[in-house]
């Protein structure tokens, strides 16, 4: 790492030395620091080079960047380290699981802070009467706290109740809306549950939802018309929070969902999030260029649309996914019965090898986890592998997997290439997700490597090994640019005032150990994270504080 001379450094701390926060709530000038972090070569988030500092920390904000004089309660040496605001994560489905991993030892060992859920049209609220008492029953006899899920609020008072290792964020899901107005019948919504579903659009906002987002190829948010969507999001009008969609398709179609996407962020009047952007097959890798085109041309025309994407070549689902929307319609129960049903066999058979087709193989599929043990055998494994080693055919597998389990069946599918992948991560308008979740250590499965290795793989592969970007750019992705696109002014940013969020890493040996075999390994290279100026790992270890907060929008 290049650094700066002693006369450089003084000149710094001249021009950056401890600053008065009298502005900032809570603080005092007179105070000495809880934590200085000595030495370090600073990344503020911005985009701009990285500067040899101290950086001093008093309650849950930073006092100072430069030369700290003053000793801290609490000092960390980070020379020849790289210190960058703590990574947020945003597009995540690591909301509800906190509440039962509170320690997420798999994110805040990857340097995420933040975690933005709600993804993917399925939030942690509103709940029906029924799921919300199922969910207050759990966490009475788990915690010994109240939680109330029948509106989103329920979910950051919960994370009050129940602090984790990290902040969380949270977007409210179309399809779980849906869910709760219009069931899960395949069906346009009626004039009065569209308003009815704005109106809880508009109710989440106002507890602190920062924005709206949709899973089109799920259920039952794929059984939505553009226009539902449009009207829907019309409730972000104003508070500056963006739309992000889980597009309708990914694959052959993918070009007419993009159009889509973008049409309902232009005519509803409200910021896009393309949610992490994708052409799955190798028969549609040529269109990733031309779905840049479309959102840069989008973009010179005045549409704030930004994109995200993992830094892997493989998606992680459902393996009822390999099947039509239609046949899930009405649930799981009616899912399973259409599977059963010889009638309506021939044709989801059809559709299913034609997924597979375009993925390439069975080999293609991966299955992550299955519900009961009966199953476990296969987890981890490749489905036409396993197929051929039983003898057995890879659809009448896929078929009796889905039947045994219940409809519960996770799966891995590789079909993104390497250089579009380095392509998308790499393009200004993008910023850095895992689209990963929480796991305890003893939790079974072979979940996507993405959950434990997202940030460190972009900072150990694509920038050390690939060059692909630049490290100062690599973390703007990961800090300022989501901060700024749901409206968070105090953190994704290293400066006076700010909240003290950060991550040390060494940028000459930071790397994901997870793989696609071996999945539930923690990275190296990351030293220390502080969550809210606490210091939650040092020495790449936990130390047992839970510092994590609900982020409320500015609705609330």
């Amino acid at each position: 790492m290049k650094r700066m001379d002693r006369r450089g450094f003084l000149q710094a701390g001249a021009a950056l030395s401890i600053t008065s926060l009298s502005g900032v709530r809570g603080f005092s000038w007179w105070r000495a620091p809880d934590l200085v972090l000595r030495r370090a070569h600073v990344f503020d988030g911005t985009g701009a080079p990285g500067i040899e500092a101290d950086v001093a920390v008093v309650g849950d904000r930073i006092l100072a960047i430069g030369r700290v004089p003053e000793r801290g309660a609490i000092e960390i040496d980070l020379a020849g380290q790289a210190l960058a605001p703590g990574f947020i994560d945003i597009h995540t489905h690591a909301d509800r699981p906190l509440l039962d991993v509170p320690r997420a030892e798999n994110r805040v060992l990857q340097g995420i802070t933040l975690e933005v859920g709600g993804q993917c049209g399925s939030s942690p609220g509103p709940y029906s009467e029924d799921m919300a008492q199922e969910a207050q029953d759990r966490y009475r006899k788990v915690y010994g706290v109240e939680v109330d899920l029948r509106e989103l609020g329920g979910f950051f008072r919960a994370l009050e109740e129940i602090p984790p290792s990290v902040n969380a964020a949270s977007f409210v899901g179309h399809g779980t809306i849906r869910s709760l107005v219009v069931g899960n019948e395949d069906r346009p919504a009626t004039t009065e549950e569209l308003a009815r579903m704005r109106g809880l659009v508009a109710q989440a906002l106002a507890q602190g939802a920062v924005g709206f987002s949709s899973g089109l190829e799920y259920t039952p948010s794929g059984f939505a018309s553009k226009e539902e969507l449009v009207e829907l999001a019309q409730a972000l009008r104003g508070t500056g929070y963006p739309y992000a969609s889980h597009m309708r398709n990914e694959d052959d179609g993918v070009l007419g969902a993009v159009e889509e996407a973008l049409h309902v962020g232009r005519v509803a009047g409200v910021p896009i999030q393309i949610s992490h952007l994708k052409a799955q097959g190798e028969r549609n890798w040529w269109k990733v260029p031309v779905i840049l085109e479309l959102i840069e041309e989008a973009r010179e025309t005045g549409v704030d649309v930004h994109f995200d994407r993992y830094p892997y070549v493989a998606y992680s689902t459902g393996l009822s996914n390999l099947f039509p929307s239609r046949s899930r319609a009405g649930g799981t129960d009616a899912f399973l019965g259409r599977l059963r049903d010889p009638q309506e066999r021939p044709a989801l058979e059809a559709y299913c090898r034609a997924k597979i087709a375009q993925l390439g193989s069975w080999d293609s599929v991966q299955i992550t986890s299955t519900r009961s043990s009966g199953n476990a055998w296969i987890r981890g494994r490749r489905l036409g592998e396993a197929a051929r080693e039983r003898g057995e055919d890879p659809f009448e597998l896929t078929l009796r997997l889905l039947l045994e389990e219940g409809g519960s069946v996770g799966m891995i599918g590789f079909g993104m290439s390497e250089e579009n992948t380095a392509r998308i991560l790499s393009h200004p308008l993008g910023m850095i997700c895992s689209d990963g979740s929480v796991y305890a250590p003893s939790a079974s499965g072979s979940p996507h490597p993405r959950s434990y290795g997202t940030f460190p793989r972009v900072l150990g592969y694509y920038v050390r090994e690939k060059k692909v970007m630049s490290l100062e750019t690599a973390i703007h992705k990961m800090t300022g640019l989501p901060a700024k696109k749901i409206r968070l002014s105090d953190r994704g940013v290293i400066r006076p005032g700010a909240y003290a969020d950060l991550v040390a890493f060494d940028p000459d040996t930071v790397r994901d150990e997870a793989t696609f075999t071996d999945p539930r390994q923690y990275p190296t290279g990351i030293s220390t994270v502080v969550v809210n100026g606490v210091v939650t790992v040092r020495e790449g270890a936990m130390t047992g504080e839970l510092a994590g907060r609900p982020i409320r929008g500015g609705g609330s």
